[in-house]
């Protein structure tokens, strides 16, 4: 992560003497030798489809159509490596199957598990979503001075993307915001599904820009039907003799667990993977990031 922070100064201090001086010409073959680069990078990956046994039997996976899976290993390379977040517990990840972790128009579903315990649901029908969005935006800000002192950037909390929505009938809460981080003028979209357990939360964060949002919110239907907890460990198992209630209902499930987990991390991932495909793809990457045109363009 140092390393990527200090390229990202380095490609502002370019940037400020690319601003008092002629950008030269960019080389004929940049592109060639960024596209050589980014495929040598997706050959390396290996994808499955079809049944998936989530780690440890949690529970599986039936991939659904137009996607393809990377199993933990993999996907935690891809997270921490490609896109430059610090370390975490994914379980694996769903990617569109046309399109790769450093294509263009990149997008995935990163899935993790929160053993916090059983989240009761009888909050979900009297939660006013927005007096909830002010809270979070105000815990954001609130939250922005610590960010700085880790060494990241502030964050906007814009809105919400898509209004939370719980399923009592499959116990599948989701919803989507849309964020801004400091120094980009590009929005962040964070698509939030959460399928309820008996011990805990399946986690799956789609990480995209807000264009994209049509597209991922068309898969929403089947990536809620795809995966499922093992038996004796779905919802309707919750033993309250035996098993802990986590401290959170639903609102707190979206406004808390969320800014502390995936508004912190995940989504960097989305600002990381520019910074890196800059490194791929040589200096005509770089132009195009801070809108300098090649000669063909």
């Amino acid at each position: 992560m140092k390393r990527l922070l200090l390229l990202l100064a380095a490609l502002a201090s370019l940037h400020l003497r690319a601003a008092a001086a002629p950008i030269p010409p960019a080389p004929a073959d940049s592109v060639d030798r960024e596209k050589a680069y980014v495929d040598s990078v997706h050959a390396t990956l290996h994808y499955q489809t079809g049944h998936i046994v989530l780690p440890d039997n949690l529970g599986s996976l039936d991939v659904p159509k137009g996607f393809r899976f990377l199993d933990a290993e993999q996907s935690n390379y891809v997270l921490t490596k490609f896109w430059g977040n610090p370390e975490g517990g994914s379980l694996g990840m769903l990617l569109p199957d046309d399109r790769g972790p450093l294509s263009d128009n990149n997008w995935a579903f990163d899935i993790e598990y929160d053993p916090s315990g059983y989240v009761e649901d009888d909050d979900a029908a009297d939660i006013d979503y927005h007096d909830l969005l002010k809270e979070m935006q105000d815990d954001t800000e609130e939250a922005n001075e610590e960010r700085e002192k880790a060494g990241f950037g502030r964050v906007l909390l814009i809105g919400w993307a898509a209004k939370p929505y719980y399923d009592a009938k499959l116990n599948v809460l989701h919803w989507a915001k849309e964020l801004r981080f400091s120094g980009t003028s590009e929005t962040t979209l964070n698509y939030n599904v959460r399928v309820l357990g008996r011990k805990g939360v399946l986690n799956l964060n789609a990480i995209g820009s807000m264009p994209q949002l049509p597209e991922i919110r068309r898969t929403i239907p089947a990536i809620i039907k795809s995966v499922e907890f093992a038996k004796g460990q779905q919802y309707a198992d919750f033993n309250p003799k035996l098993d802990e209630v986590a401290a959170y209902g639903i609102g707190g499930l979206v406004a808390g667990k969320v800014l502390a987990k995936a508004g912190a991390l995940a989504l960097f991932a989305k600002f990381w993977k520019v910074i890196l495909a800059l490194v791929a793809g040589g200096w005509t990457a770089i132009r195009r990031f801070f809108g300098g045109k090649t000669e063909d363009e």
